[in-house]
């Protein structure tokens, strides 16, 4: 937490812990602000990886056509105002501070879970601050998580891969099941699903609801830009906007998928949102998303900084990196969750790669710290591995070994929020009132 900005202790001094299913205490919260999320309208966006991408997307394009924009994301990288933005900043912490103290009594009463005090505290300042569309990211699963108390003017469900299993199911077909609880009567659904058992399910769910639901065409002519200028180009067809050309400036074909998705999803706003086709071009070509195969480059060194903390995130790293082709030597910094497949995330990733410092994320729960040491000893036989359990000093021996070449930090929001912090790398704007 950055100097000046409220620890969520100070927010809620008596929080639950761990996750509680059910929409009963969210509801309850934002009873008590007077139910704020009533008061705009709203994008809601879930998927097993990708969501955030699109939110940031969405939120960027809604912005650049002069709606004030609110963007509820989680979780943050370095400072937990980054969850709630307006306008393309965090919230200044007086603007959390207020709806926070109205919130304390039922906080109190209702003992709700960090999320869901989170949750309603960014939908009572997005209606403090009057925004006029709010974007909303699903944070775990969809049916029972704490924003799906929202009736959104637009549902997107960007894919599902197996993560939280623990939670969510065993299959697919039962997280896709819980993803596709977010579909709402009469409101438009867009997945970038193309086949396959989870689109049939995500098709039923919307079928059963009575929900408009769209299908993704494949985006064409899919170009990655320059490392020094990394990003994608691809083409598209709308029925809004007719032919469009169109970049973000985020690396990987997957983005050119994440860019359409929100494209559609905002053609299918009420006429009175809808952004124009200049607004479309411009949002996406400006959009920032820290920690998604972001690449900055420090002295001699390009670092590369990605959030992938399954295996599907992790495959589409390897991917990427293969397409951009950064300079070698090629050294890895990674820091996994305890409860993740570290054994079926690290394998694609450390094959492209010429070594590796395992390390532990000093951000991470010590209930879901991983053991680096018996990964290492596991993985090495096949790969050149190393294991630093001080994170700065794992960060500090994989800039010397990349000297020249690519650090790649990943493995969890923890690892990249801290490489970040350690390196003095400022993930998003300073937060100014709002």
């Amino acid at each position: 937490m950055k100097a000046g900005a409220p620890a969520t202790h100070e927010l809620f001094p008596r929080l639950g812990h761990g996750v509680k299913w059910g929409l009963e205490r969210t509801r309850a919260l934002l009873a008590a602000l007077g139910e704020p999320q009533c008061a705009y309208p709203s994008i809601h966006i879930g998927g097993t990886n990708g969501k955030g991408s699109v939110a940031a997307m969405c939120a960027e394009v809604l912005r650049e056509a002069g709606l004030r924009t609110g963007l509820y994301t989680s979780p943050h990288l370095c400072d937990f105002r980054e969850r709630i933005q307006v306008d393309g900043r965090p919230v200044a912490p007086d603007a959390m501070t207020g709806v926070a103290a109205g919130l304390h009594a039922a906080v109190d009463r209702i003992g709700p879970t960090f999320f869901e005090a989170t949750t309603a505290l960014a939908f009572g300042v997005f209606a403090d601050r009057e925004i006029d569309i709010g974007v909303v990211e699903v944070g775990l699963g969809g049916r029972l998580d704490a924003t799906n108390v929202i009736v959104p003017a637009v549902t997107c469900i960007t894919n599902v891969s197996l993560d939280h299993a623990d939670y969510l199911g065993t299959t697919v077909e039962d997280i896709a099941r819980e993803k596709a609880g977010i579909i709402k009567p009469g409101v438009p659904v867009h997945t970038s699903e193309t086949a396959g058992p989870v689109l049939d399910i995500l098709r039923d769910g919307a079928k059963r609801a009575g929900a408009p639901f769209h299908v993704l065409d494949p985006v064409r002519d899919v170009r990655s830009l320059e490392l020094s200028g990394a990003g994608t180009s691809f083409r598209m067809s709308s029925a809004a906007w007719g032919e469009l050309d169109l970049s973000v400036p985020l690396a990987g074909g997957h983005q050119a998928t994440n860019a359409a998705l929100a494209a559609r999803a905002l053609e299918s706003l009420p006429e009175e949102l809808r952004p124009a086709r200049q607004a479309v071009v411009r949002g996406l070509a400006r959009v920032s998303w820290p920690g998604r195969v972001q690449l900055v480059r420090q002295g001699g060194t390009t670092w590369v900084f990605d959030v992938a903390h399954n295996v599907a995130g992790m495959e589409t790293l390897a991917t990427t990196l293969r397409s951009i082709g950064p300079p070698r030597p090629i050294v890895v910094l990674a820091g996994i969750l305890g409860d993740k497949d570290w054994g079926g995330m690290l394998p694609g990733l450390l094959s492209i790669s010429d070594a590796a410092v395992l390390t532990q994320p000093p951000s991470a729960p010590r209930e879901r710290r991983w053991k680096p040491e018996q990964v290492a000893a596991a993985l090495a036989p096949r790969f050149a591995l190393e294991v630093e359990a001080d994170f700065g000093l794992a960060l500090a021996r994989v800039a010397e070994w990349a000297d020249g070449g690519t650090a790649v930090v990943t493995g969890s929001c923890h690892t990249v929020g801290s490489a970040l912090g350690e390196l003095g790398i400022r993930p998003f704007p300073t937060p100014l009132p709002v």
